[in-house]
């Protein structure tokens, strides 16, 4: 850690709400926001985003809300969604997040669970989640809908609140000032509530100090300047969304918002943004779909492509080795930029100097081709205990296949088992109401059991190798990261959207896959195939491209990591059905449960 970073990072600011209006007060007419209005989009600067959120944090005051009293914010990414999240912060107050596609009854576990007094709801839809279950809410005073039906009397607009806020200002001007002057370091500013893989979800307690280290952590490496624009769609109910709003807070960039994710790829076209941060799901699609385009147009272009890509690898090879590629090798790429990477880069808007990917592991194989196509994706690495952000690599130090280095101000090590420990300001103080699981996750000197099994090399780069409670032990004494073959599998497979290893317990490995609809539907669609995707998944080359990319695998693996058979399911994994988290991970024991005859079949000859 550099001088000038750990300063940064030791005096920074006690509270969101002072960076908030710190940022107001330095750049005001600087862009901060951009939203979507009809057909384009409506920018918003730092000052005009100052009043509101100042309107609606008074506002807030005004309804009586006190230091660390709860306030849910249930809706997708949005302007609107940023701006409730601040005022609720200057307030004094901490936000609970809801994921719009949480179903009634969690909503209601988790507005009563963190006893929040105001709800922030989307639409009528979401207000109708907390109607129909308003007997448990006891605490819950007063909803405020950014879209819904207000009724004048529990459920209010949010320009009512807006206006009540100036009302309350024109009385007392200096009242949200004085309220993010009293705010402590260590006072709660949000509670997450992890989706977990089984039982109720825990609320993750992290403070105002939490959010901004990762702020002032991120700004001191440097990774976003003042003119930068970012692209943010990620869910802001999740930690790694929500850092991104501090880390812009800190460097002074802007942002356009759209938490529609059918929108990415032509919002990326509109915006020319120059970073965005996305799971692995969004570039393992990307990387399917270029992949397969290519094998469709066949012939001369599909020469060209392997070749393109070929000459790409050389020059990623060489460049990320720290040397200087060759006349030759500089004159082909030269030629393979203009064939083929100038317009993967514009499908991302032409400026990107990066993007970042975070929330699960991504495939090493995707990673070097969007590096042989001149796009560097930055992996990273967090929990929701850890306010997302403790390791990530740097676009002029980085290493593909690890989540980088650990950020300035937080330390690791490795445990006796290889587990990763952490301690640091972005830790969690605490799951909430639960002091028995809080103590099975930090040790009496602050240290965060993250359940992730990782490696570090000489340089300081972190790899991580599975979660440790998915690691399987075959009937033999054997041990498999299922994880780690999974991401293999994705890199080698441009057909597939998710895949669970199984073998615990075991004389094998086996996997249930599942194929993204987008990929197979054009894959038929070339082939002149017809059929839905329950019988494209059974379809006899469906399966052989499949099995073909199971056995490339499978020469890179240890002979009892390898996968012996698999099924292709007849739908994707989803979310409604509760075998993907709001972020795309794979509740394993869920999908166990919901295929027990199908995975007993691939056994029944053991």
């Amino acid at each position: 850690m550099t001088t000038s970073s750990a300063d940064a990072v030791a005096n920074r600011p006690p509270s969101v709400g002072r960076m908030f209006l710190d940022r107001v007060a330095a750049t005001p007419a600087g862009e901060a926001y951009r939203r979507p209005v009809g057909a384009g989009w409506e920018s918003i600067t730092w000052g005009e985003t100052g009043e509101r959120v100042q309107d609606l944090a008074a506002g807030l005051l005004d309804l009586g809300v006190q230091p660390e009293e709860r306030v849910a914010l249930i809706s997708a990414t949005r302007v609107e969604w940023v701006l409730a999240d601040f005022a609720v912060l200057c307030a004094g107050a901490a936000t609970t997040t809801v994921y719009p596609s949480t179903n009634p009854e969690d909503v209601a576990y988790i507005v009563a669970d963190s006893g929040a007094v105001v709800a922030f709801a989307e639409d009528d839809t979401q207000i109708a989640k907390l109607r129909d279950h308003r007997d448990e809410l006891p605490a819950l005073r007063t909803v405020v809908t950014f879209e819904g039906t207000a009724d004048g009397d529990w459920v209010v607009g949010l320009d009512d609140i807006a206006a009540r806020g100036r009302k309350r200002l024109t009385d007392d001007a200096d009242l949200v000032r004085r309220s993010v002057d009293a705010i402590r370091p260590e006072q709660l500013a949000t509670l997450i509530y992890t989706s977990g893989t089984t039982g109720r979800p825990k609320g993750v307690r992290l403070t105002q100090d939490c959010w901004v280290y990762e702020g002032v952590a991120v700004n001191a490496l440097e990774l976003l300047t003042p003119a930068d624009v970012q692209y943010l769609w990620l869910p802001l109910a999740h930690a790694f969304g929500k850092v991104l709003l501090t880390a812009q807070l800190a460097s002074g960039s802007a942002a356009a918002v759209d938490g529609r994710v059918d929108r990415i790829i032509d919002n990326l076209a509109t915006v020319s943004p120059t970073f965005m941060a996305a799971v692995p799901r969004i570039f393992e699609k990307v990387y399917g779909r270029v992949v397969t385009m290519a094998a469709e147009e066949g012939g001369a272009r599909k020469k060209v492509f392997d070749w393109a890509i070929g000459v790409g690898r050389e020059h990623s090879k060489v460049t990320m080795a720290g040397g200087t590629p060759g006349a030759t090798l500089k004159a082909k790429h030269a030629v393979a930029d203009r064939l083929v990477f100038t317009k993967l880069r514009a499908r991302f808007g032409g400026k990107l100097r990066f993007l970042v990917s975070g929330s699960a592991t991504l495939s090493q194989d995707v990673a070097v081709f969007f590096h042989a196509a001149g796009i560097l994706i930055l992996e990273g690495y967090g929990l929701t205990e850890t306010s997302a952000g403790t390791f990530v690599n740097r676009p002029d130090h980085y290493k593909l296949g690890t989540v980088g280095l650990v950020f300035p101000g937080t330390d690791v090590r490795l445990a006796e088992d290889g587990e990763v420990l952490l301690r640091g300001p972005g830790v969690m103080t605490g799951y909430h109401g639960l002091p028995e699981q809080t103590a099975e996750a930090l040790t009496d000197d602050g240290w965060l059991r993250t359940g992730d099994i990782g490696e570090l090399d000489a340089d300081g780069f972190l790899s991580i190798t599975d979660r440790k409670k998915d690691l399987i032990k075959t009937s033999q004494g054997k041990y498999v990261a299922p994880q780690a073959i999974e991401v293999l599998f994705k890199g080698a497979c441009a057909l597939a959207s998710q895949i669970v290893v199984l073998g615990d317990g075991r004389g094998y490995c086996t996997a249930l896959i599942t194929l993204d609809e987008d990929a197979v539907t054009q894959w038929a669609k070339h082939r002149s195939v017809t059929g839905t995707y329950a019988e494209l998944t059974r379809n006899d080359d469906v399966q052989a491209e499949v099995a073909a990319a199971i056995e490339s695998v499978n020469a890179r693996l240890n002979r009892w990591e390898t996968i012996k058979t698999f099924r292709i399911l007849d739908r994707d994994l989803s979310i409604e059905e509760g075998e993907l988290t709001p972020s795309l991970k794979v509740r394993r024991k869920v999908v166990e449960q919901h295929y027990t005859a199908v995975i007993a079949e691939m056994y029944s000859n053991a």
